[in-house]
């Protein structure tokens, strides 16, 4: 009797909330998972507790997290400036590992969409983080999204954003070469399945500047070695709402 072929079983797909659930669960299959601040917005406190006459980061500031995670930033301006945080975040997982962290702390969670309305009122929020997080949404929720940071911001908040620079970057070519979506600067995330966008910088000053005052843009390097890719490349901006509208 002939042997037949062995087949690799192939791994199960995981998509959308389901795979950060997995992450969240596993400690960090596909991405490394921290509980310190991220550095990037650690620089913005730091840049923006210089300015004059601007936001003092204090026990009476209120900050919402829109991709929370497990609240590894939310926990870091609760400890170092008494901040009272919201986070939203997708994933169940993350969100019961937040609160687990954040006990003793003045934040609350909420596992949920980022897309669609924000349930806090006007000009609540002195300062609203998008990170690594919109970019995750298609156009007209992009959109709405921007304006809804704008709407819960008061007059002078500040919006610190970080995601991906399409610019010089050979892993974002490759991905919407191989992986198209159906919109330009989109792809569908091979690991994930869902859409993934990817901002060029004038792109997205653009769309910010329509709602806010953009006073920093901070790129990463382009992370090539020998022509070949290294890590993705991000951008960071610090963004403010318009003090005096």
């Amino acid at each position: 009797m002939p042997k037949r072929p062995f087949i690799r079983k192939q791994k199960r797909k995981k998509h959308g909330a389901t795979f950060w659930d997995s992450e969240y669960a596993s400690g960090g299959e596909h991405l490394a998972l921290s509980e310190e601040e991220s550095e990037d917005f650690a620089k913005f406190t730091r840049w923006l507790s210089r300015q004059k006459n601007e936001l003092v980061l204090r026990r009476d500031t209120h900050a919402l997290d829109l991709g929370s995670g497990n609240g590894r930033n939310l926990i870091f301006l609760a400890r170092e400036f008494g901040t009272i945080g919201v986070g939203y975040d997708l994933s169940t997982a993350a969100v019961a590992e937040a609160k687990r962290l954040s006990a003793d702390l003045p934040i609350t969670y909420e596992a949920r969409s980022i897309a669609g309305k924000v349930d806090l009122e006007d000009s609540s929020q002195d300062l609203v983080l998008d990170m690594m997080t919109s970019h995750f949404l298609v156009a007209t929720e992009r959109e709405a999204l921007r304006n809804e940071i704008h709407r819960v911001l008061r007059p002078g908040g500040w919006l610190f954003m970080k995601t991906f620079l399409r610019d010089d970057d050979l892993h974002t070519e490759r991905l919407l070469k191989e992986f198209p979506a159906d919109e330009p600067g989109s792809y569908i995330h091979p690991v994930i399945g869902v859409l993934e966008h990817a901002y060029s910088e004038e792109e997205l000053l653009e769309f910010l500047s329509l709602k806010f005052v953009v006073h920093k843009v901070y790129r990463s390097h382009k992370h090539r070695a020998h022509g070949k890719a290294r890590k993705r490349r991000t951008v960071s901006i610090y963004a403010q709402k318009d003090p005096y509208k």
